[in-house]
């Protein structure tokens, strides 16, 4: 059992590095050979003023000269003792950069998920208990049509409505000037940009919690419990959502990425000061060392979130967990 159990972790980090290594590279590739001038970045306006011979010794300082292999071995070799160098465009060190930043992002997304997840558990369970109800048909269309709704337009709609016409709400950053530490200042800037997250993800996740309970109703065992004259209530909370509990847990982890990437365009539409603002900056101006550390960091998250579905995946259903007892029984009778 133990050996098995490290010969599965062991797999499992050997794909996560693997698959870090692989984002890494293709990344730093397709940084490099996207349109722009990196030196832009750096030195500003002043690289149009440069002569030739500036510009190869600007190129040489930011070590642009040599190959993009090249290029890439030298970096990877840097991160891989925690060097991530200075980001072009702040002047400063890479991680310092995503540290003033990182926070903003985690109080959005993390309360953004909270709250969807949340809301959209209650949403789906009220929606299977009034199945074919008039406020069951009423939901659906509504979250149906919310749903395909772009976010962008979205944000700017509640923008010109709640900022701009009723000036109710401020438009854009994560705070007022001098206002750091003032928590209600902070909580009206993310009223907007949390709405959208939430409304942008809500129904998706309401309507597969509303599906999957309802496929647990229709099952045989619940026909028995009816048969029995069990009621509708204690079916649906007794039996068929503690069912469908495990795999909701399974989905949260693995609808991390989706709620990360719709918080990143909604951090650019708000001018919120985050992740998303950040890397939208870093490819705009070609800061390559902000932007790798930026893409590995996401893709260490979207990874670990998927392989952390998976394992729940192979805990919870009886199939896998057979084939794994069938497994464990032919290895016992092979060594005895």
């Amino acid at each position: 059992m133990k050996k098995r159990t490290c010969i599965y972790i062991g797999k499992k980090l050997v794909i996560f590095l693997a698959s870090i290594f692989l984002l890494s590279l293709i990344t730093f590739y397709i940084s490099r050979l996207a349109p722009g001038d990196p030196l832009v970045s750096y030195y500003g306006d002043r690289v149009e003023k440069m002569s030739p011979e500036e510009r190869e010794q600007a190129e040489e300082k930011l070590g642009l000269r040599e190959p993009v292999s090249v290029q890439y071995v030298k970096w990877l070799d840097r991160a891989v003792h925690g060097d991530f160098g200075i980001s072009w465009k702040y002047k400063t060190d890479v991680m310092e950069v995503i540290g003033g930043r990182v926070g903003n992002t985690l109080l959005l997304g993390g309360i953004g998920f909270v709250l969807t997840f949340g809301l959209a558990l209650l949403l789906g369970i009220f929606c299977a208990w009034k199945e074919g109800s008039i406020c069951d048909r009423l939901i659906c269309r509504v979250g149906t049509l919310t749903s395909c709704i772009p976010e962008f337009w979205m944000s700017l709609m509640l923008i010109l409505i709640f900022a701009v016409q009723l000036r109710w709400l401020p438009s854009s950053g994560a705070y007022t000037i001098g206002k750091k530490d003032d928590i209600a200042d902070r909580a009206l800037h993310l009223i907007l940009p949390m709405t959208i997250v939430v409304m942008d993800h809500l129904w998706y996740y309401a309507y597969m919690i509303r599906n999957k309970i309802l496929e647990e109703v229709r099952t045989d065992y619940v026909l028995l419990a009816k048969s029995k004259g069990l009621n509708r209530k204690k079916i649906l909370f007794g039996h068929c959502l503690r069912n469908v509990i495990p795999t909701y847990l399974s989905i949260m982890a693995i609808s991390v990425p989706h709620i990360l990437g719709g918080t990143y365009i909604i951090e650019s539409v708000f001018s919120y000061p985050g992740i998303g603002t950040l890397s939208y900056e870093s490819a705009r101006y070609g800061d390559y060392n902000l932007l790798m550390v930026l893409c590995v960091l996401s893709g260490i998250l979207v990874i670990f979130c998927n392989m952390i579905a998976q394992t729940i995946n192979e805990r919870i259903d009886p199939r896998i967990r057979a084939e794994e007892a069938m497994k464990d029984s032919g290895e016992e009778v092979i060594s005895s």
